[in-house]
């Protein structure tokens, strides 16, 4: 029998369809293969890694933008406290070190916890946000400090993908490129703490009034908590809820410090919440700060230590040389003594006044304090530092010192000293000159006669001091000016006859510097302002102050001399000065027309040059002070010589009380006389110099500054152009025996007080004018 093969049945399939694979049918044809599945993740995983990668090429990190570099310079006195900020961003970067430990772990515990032991981005957290926000429960950032750091310095606040992935990004780059510390300094400096302060610098000196290298662990917590809602929790102004949430807040900052052993906990346990300044409004440039600011950065800029550009950039603590008390000793002095005697809405005059005035220590240099005017943001011109306004007879002492340094003889040779007799009649022609012969008046065109150096000198007799410029020579005149201080572009500074009377127009600053010279033994210090300045921790170089001998010790020790007549005189110019019950060595100045008037004198200790400037409030053209403050007239030896008091007391008080240095022949040398030596009979002046007015106010009812208007005084009996002919039979007094006053002392100050202090003009500056200079 024969066999068949058997045959191999085929294994039924699912489905019971042969040898074919059922198709898939309904809504099982929508789920993916385990293949599918696998293929999908795998592919899903390249474009990520992918799109990781491109964005990582792709997206660069930005400079930073302006807001977030933008900072407020910080100018301080030269006690260390703030005078001011400016600039639009209260901000004050500083390096990691200039900020305290506490205040460093208190933002961590605040913010990111494990900021030093993790990446640019915290998955967990960022996953835990967007679960809380998908929820309902508020936006959640969920951001690292490196995050954080990046949002505030390279873009914006706004929440949005776009800005959020750009932030994943570039926080990623950065923290491949920069340290932990980098970052977190960064970001200390460029958060918002409220009150105006970006950056925990200006957020220290705003809540508590310290530096941020100063904050403890109670304060460091706070500005921490703050970061969370700034003006919220800000206790000073927040809601009594507010208020509770920021206790809140801080406890839990207090506490993460704690738990990260940051902080040791029986030092938590008894710390508590710390106590918050009241908001105080930015200081700005108002009052005197703006001058002060002004003048400072007029020397920053002037000696090339910080270019306006980088200036403006910000950054910047400055301290400043002006001692915060003597800064409001002046203005105390100016408001009572000018200001408080002024009444603009009923006189108009009032209004035109402007004081400027600066106070030097003559042994540094340094400028201690600084009037500018009523206030920067009404009146924007610098008084103190402006040089459109003659110098008046306060340059006379220039003349002294040329003459003395130089050895000078009078045209009939003989040297000249204290003693030295000249002519004293008013519009006396100059001898020894060129062309047509200099005539100056006298103020009130006064004559005196045959008087000594040291009189014209007390009383500022013009007709005497034009020739002895011309005996000492005008261009060591000029010289010696600029050796002593004056800059040698000083408008109107030329060598010409009326260079004694003041006809240049230096700032009330350099002729605080010029007699700072005469007072330092003849040492030159240019006056600076600035003692320091730091770029966010870094010094930046100062130019040193350098030390010149202009002249000699005993020039300036003879101009000295000289000068303390002008005050211990009873009938010189300075008078008023006296009541200061100090040594005072000074002198007055009065310009032609009376546009301007000043008083610079000093003590052994300090120099202080004030300064009253006529000036229109409407159109700023310079005009006379005469009526100001009610008085016919006006002097340097009166408000200005009444300011210079006021200050000089509270700026000396409590300290010993001093001499000068005494001359090396005493000022006792016997003089020569300009006259010529032909025996004659000598002539008459038309008044004595013991009993004729100096000129002053009204009808010479006060002493004035020998300026050629104002007061009264007689005609000289003889023509004024005909020289002396012989010498007087009898050798002056260094000093004169009496006052040439009225019986009446004057007060120089109105008959009633006004009420309402000036608020002075905003006009542009005035030009030079012409004029011939003129007294006192």
């Amino acid at each position: 029998m024969k066999l068949r093969p058997i045959k191999r049945l085929k294994r039924p399939t699912a489905g019971g369809t042969g040898g074919k694979r059922p198709r898939r049918t309904g809504w099982r044809r929508l789920i993916p293969t385990w293949r599918m599945t696998l293929l999908g993740f795998a592919s899903a995983i390249l474009l990520g890694v992918g799109l990781f990668a491109l964005g990582i090429a792709l997206v660069k990190v930005p400079d930073a933008h302006a807001t977030a570099v933008a900072q407020s310079n910080t100018w301080l006195y030269s006690d260390g406290s703030v005078l001011t900020r400016t600039g639009q961003t209260n901000r004050q970067n500083v390096s990691l070190d200039k900020v305290s430990p506490a205040a460093q772990h208190a933002a961590l515990a605040a913010e990111d916890r494990n900021f030093y032991n993790e990446g640019a981005i915290n998955v967990q957290g960022l996953a835990r946000a967007a679960l809380n926000t998908a929820k309902g429960e508020g936006t959640q950032g969920g951001s690292t400090i490196t995050q954080q750091y990046v949002k505030n310095t390279y873009l914006n606040q706004k929440q949005s993908v776009t800005r959020k992935v750009k932030e994943l990004f570039i926080a990623i780059k950065v923290d491949a490129t920069e340290s932990k510390d980098d970052i977190l300094a960064g970001y200390l400096n460029t958060s918002y703490y409220g009150r105006g302060a970006y950056g925990i610098q200006a957020a220290a000196q705003a809540y508590f009034g310290v530096d941020a290298s100063a904050l403890n662990a109670a304060q460091g917590a706070y500005l921490a908590t703050l970061l969370n809602a700034p003006s919220a929790y800000d206790v000073a102004t927040a809601t009594p809820a507010g208020k509770q949430n920021a206790v809140n807040r801080w406890n839990y900052v207090m506490d993460g410090m704690v738990k990260e052993n940051w902080l040791p906990a029986d030092e938590r346990a008894k710390t508590v919440f710390p106590e918050v300044k009241d908001p105080q409004p930015n200081p700005g440039l108002s009052g005197q700060a703006g001058y002060l600011v002004d003048a400072a950065t007029q020397y920053l800029t002037a000696n090339g230590i910080v270019n306006e550009t980088e200036l403006a950039k910000g950054g910047y603590t400055i301290k400043l040389s002006i001692d915060p008390n003597r800064q409001q000793a002046l203005q105390d002095s100016v408001q009572a003594q000018l200001h408080d005697n002024l009444n603009p809405d009923k006189r108009k005059k009032d209004a035109t006044a402007q004081a400027g005035a600066v106070s030097v220590d003559p042994r540094t240099g340094a400028v201690v304090a600084l009037y500018g005017g009523v206030d920067y943001v009404k009146h924007y011109v610098d008084n103190a530092t402006r040089r459109d306004y003659q110098a008046g007879s306060t340059f006379k002492p220039i003349a002294l010192a040329a003459a003395f340094e130089n050895n000078a003889r009078t045209q009939d040779g003989r040297t000249i000293t204290p003693r030295t007799v000249y002519d004293g009649t008013s519009g006396r022609k100059v001898r020894g000159g060129k062309g047509t012969p200099y005539a100056a008046p006298n103020e009130g065109d006064k004559s005196y006669g045959q008087i000594s150096l040291q009189q014209a000198t007390d009383w500022s007799v013009n007709s005497a001091f034009t020739q002895l410029a011309q005996d000492a020579g005008l261009q060591k005149v000029k010289d010696t000016g600029i050796a002593l201080g004056l800059p040698s572009n000083t408008p109107g500074l030329d060598p010409v006859a009326s260079i004694p009377l003041g006809t240049a127009t230096p700032s009330v600053l350099d002729m605080a510097g010029v007699y700072a010279t005469l007072d330092n033994g003849g040492k030159q210090i240019t006056p600076w302002l600035v003692a320091a300045v730091d770029r966010e921790g870094e010094a930046v170089p100062l130019p040193a102050h350098k030390t010149t001998q202009a002249i000699s010790a005993d020039t300036a020790n003879q101009v000295t001399s000289m000068l303390q007549g002008v005050v211990s005189d009873p009938g010189g110019t300075g008078w008023r000065a006296k009541a200061l019950g100090r040594p005072v060595a000074g002198k007055t100045g009065t310009t032609d027309e009376q546009k301007s008037v000043w008083f610079v004198g000093y003590t052994p200790e300090l120099v202080t040059s004030v300064a009253l400037f006529g000036q229109d409030p409407a159109t700023g053209a310079q005009v006379s002070l005469s009526g100001v403050g009610g008085i016919d007239g006006a002097a340097g030896g009166q408000f200005p010589a009444q300011i210079w008091t006021g200050y000089m007391k509270a700026a000396l008080k409590g300290q010993p009380v001093s001499d000068f240095a005494t001359p090396a022949d005493g000022g006792e040398d016997a003089g020569a006389t300009d006259a010529p030596t032909t025996p004659s009979t000598p002539s008459t002046p038309s008044a004595s110099p013991s009993t004729g007015t100096p000129g002053g106010a009204t009808g010479g009812t006060t002493p004035g500054d020998g300026s050629s208007s104002g007061g009264s005084g007689g005609k000289p009996t003889t023509d004024p152009t005909t020289q002396p002919t012989t010498q007087p039979t009898t050798r002056p007094t260094n000093r004169p025996t009496t006052r040439p006053t009225p019986t009446t002392p004057p007060t120089g100050q109105p008959t009633t007080q006004p009420t309402s202090p000036a608020t002075g003009g905003t006009g542009a500056l005035a030009g030079t004018g012409a004029g011939t200079g003129s007294g006192g």
